[in-house]
């Protein structure tokens, strides 16, 4: 049974890491843009979701809010910031997307301090439920139950809905796509708003799991989530839920057995180095 809870514990995190890679995916499928600034509307989620959930007692309030609040900054973040700059080279992007993420670090800094904030109500993190030999706390539930309820939502979203066959006509050819009708800033507005509410409720999500909110916790899960699409294959869907899944699992194993050599960033950047080294275009990536 305990090899099944590390395994569980992997898979709740693959799929945090999940939604944060899954809207820079939509993100960069669209513009070919690697959103940086995506880790700022993560921290937004972040404390928002401590804020509410503190103030309610409600972690469902804490995960709508938190989806809310990103939902605005994401679609805000492309009009001022990229809409202006998209016949740039990409670099342009790139550099402006890291200006965000630094001023919007400091931003947070000025209101929220520099310390961590944590979440008040501790019986979500000591009451647990047993399902079998397994023992899962409400954290964690919670986690799982969000997770997937808003994966499931997104692959409805781009299978069964106008607005999803719309996004999948405009990242294959934006051109066609228009000359059908379709209203490309209208899409690009509306990834930009998915992403973001995924990665809003996805910062809530880690800072239950560490129990700590901070002014630049959605950094190194930013480099992560920018390493995950390009070991799932750059703009390839599928592809970044299983890199998602696998890093997951294999960070919660080599906590365990690694511990004593490399921390669990280091071992999830050794893990992607590795993969890459073996297969460079990704795990779902066509080589070229």
């Amino acid at each position: 049974m305990y090899y099944v809870e590390l395994l569980l514990v992997g898979l709740v995190w693959g799929c945090t890491y999940a939604m944060m890679a899954l809207g820079l995916t939509l993100v960069y499928g669209l513009l070919r843009i690697l959103h940086v600034a995506q880790a700022t509307v993560f921290t937004l989620g972040a404390y928002v979701g401590l804020l509410v959930a503190n103030h309610t007692g409600s972690l469902a309030a804490a995960f709508v809010a938190a989806g809310l609040a990103a939902g605005a900054l994401g679609p805000l973040i492309y009009r001022l910031v990229y809409q202006p700059i998209l016949d740039k080279p990409p670099f342009v992007a790139l550099v402006a997307s890291i200006g965000v993420l630094i001023a919007m670090e400091d931003g947070f800094r000025l209101v929220f301090g520099p310390y961590g904030l944590s979440f008040a109500k501790n019986t979500w993190f000591t009451t647990s439920l047993r399902f079998g030999g397994l023992s899962l706390n409400l954290v964690q539930i919670w986690i799982a139950i969000a997770a997937v309820v808003l994966l499931l939502l997104f692959a409805l979203f781009a299978t069964r809905t106008r607005a999803g066959v719309a996004w999948r006509a405009t990242v294959s050819d934006p051109a066609i796509a228009e000359s059908f009708g379709v209203s490309v800033s209208g899409v690009r507005h509306l990834s930009f708003f998915i992403a973001s509410v995924l990665a809003g409720v996805a910062g809530v999500l880690v800072g239950l799991l560490n129990n700590l909110v901070e002014p630049g916790m959605g950094s190194v899960i930013s480099y992560k989530g920018l390493a995950i699409i390009v070991l799932g294959g750059l703009g390839n869907v599928p592809g970044t839920l299983l890199a998602s899944v696998l890093l997951g699992v294999v960070e919660s194993f080599g906590t365990v057995y690694l511990d004593k050599v490399m921390d669990r960033d280091a071992i999830a950047f050794m893990f992607l180095i590795v993969v890459l080294m073996i297969r460079p275009q990704g795990l779902l990536g066509k080589a070229h």
